[in-house]
């Protein structure tokens, strides 16, 4: 999935597709293909998937929904000995390794060996978060990771939490990832799992700089590019909220070479600029929309605005009328 050093992401949609060739494609596609598994519909209902998937160096990401299926891998499939983490947003699924079973009910998430034949059946309403780890490159991170298998973890407490919501955050990405920020990403996820898993006293310092400070970062990040309100949004307040200090968040935002201000000047500006290209917004004065966007400051929205973007918040406009 690698080209020209892009580590890219796809996406798969059932509802595109005809009822009748949707398991044909899904066992061809998704079976074959990438899960290396068969798939089974649970009961007669059309079946329905909307998944996307993005593979990284030793670390694949696969999020979405779907109708209750039985996924199944039989001994001659297996081609590795990675580790999965299945997640269960809402649904939840039943999981079966071996002579193990083990649901996984909504709200948690669960380690699995991907190296042994079993099955997972998922359940109606599903929706969740894999992960896929290459074995070899948790393992020196967390010791013997057979003992860490098969046991519900609540997917709200810790780092299973950062973990989760930094996945979930990658994939609203449409981008490619470039080869070196695809290995710093993966990088994270792996310090992060082993967080959750119980990192070696050694392998839990380094994860505790590198792929915590990440993710909280992505978190902080997500939090103000979903707040509805950006007016006096300031790096105490969001703290608070996520309960750091101020300081550690500006210093979050300082690693990148970044401040928290600028960040969310950012956000609001880029929230301005969608708002000024739909012509769904067209009946909306340009003040009204600076105010949504979060400014107080006429002036300073239209200064700010140019310096960004090369081009007045009425140039904008214009376009958009003119078209």
């Amino acid at each position: 999935m690698a080209t020209d050093g892009q580590f890219t992401s796809f996406r798969i949609v059932t509802a595109d597709l005809p009822v009748e060739d949707r398991l044909p494609m899904l066992r061809e596609v998704y079976g074959k293909t990438i899960l290396k598994a068969d798939l089974e519909p649970v009961d007669d209902s059309p079946l329905e998937m909307d998944m996307r998937v993005r593979l990284l160096p030793g670390v694949g990401i696969a999020t979405g929904t779907a109708s209750p299926i039985k996924v199944g891998v039989k001994s001659e499939m297996i081609e590795n000995d990675d580790v999965i983490l299945l997640a269960a947003l809402a649904g939840g699924s039943h999981m079966q390794i071996g002579k193990q079973e083990e649901s996984v009910l909504p709200g948690c998430a669960m380690f699995v060996p991907g190296g042994r034949a079993g099955a997972n059946v998922t359940r109606p309403g599903f929706s969740y978060v894999n992960l896929r780890f290459e074995r070899k490159a948790l393992q020196p991170l967390v010791g013997d990771v057979s003992k860490l298998m098969m046991r519900p973890i609540a997917v709200d407490q810790g780092p299973m939490h950062l973990l989760l919501s930094y996945a979930t955050a990658l994939q609203q990405l449409d981008d490619a990832l470039p080869g070196d920020m695809a290995r710093k990403v993966a990088s994270h996820m792996l310090d992060l799992t082993a967080l959750t898993l119980g990192a070696t006293r050694d392998a839990e310092q380094v994860a505790m700089g590198r792929g915590l400070r990440a993710a909280r970062l992505a978190a902080i990040k997500a939090d103000i590019s979903a707040r509805a309100d950006l007016r006096g949004l300031s790096a105490e307040a969001l703290a608070a909220e996520h309960r750091l200090s101020a300081r550690y968040v500006r210093k979050l935002f300082e690693g990148e070479g970044l401040s928290f201000t600028a960040f969310a000047l950012g956000q609001r500006l880029m929230r301005a600029h969608r708002m000024l290209a739909d012509p769904a917004w067209a009946g909306h004065g340009i003040i009204d929309i600076a105010y949504e966007a979060g400014f107080n400051d006429l002036s300073y929205f239209n200064r700010a605005f140019r310096k960004r973007y090369g081009v007045t918040p009425s140039d904008i406009r214009a376009g958009v009328l003119a078209a």
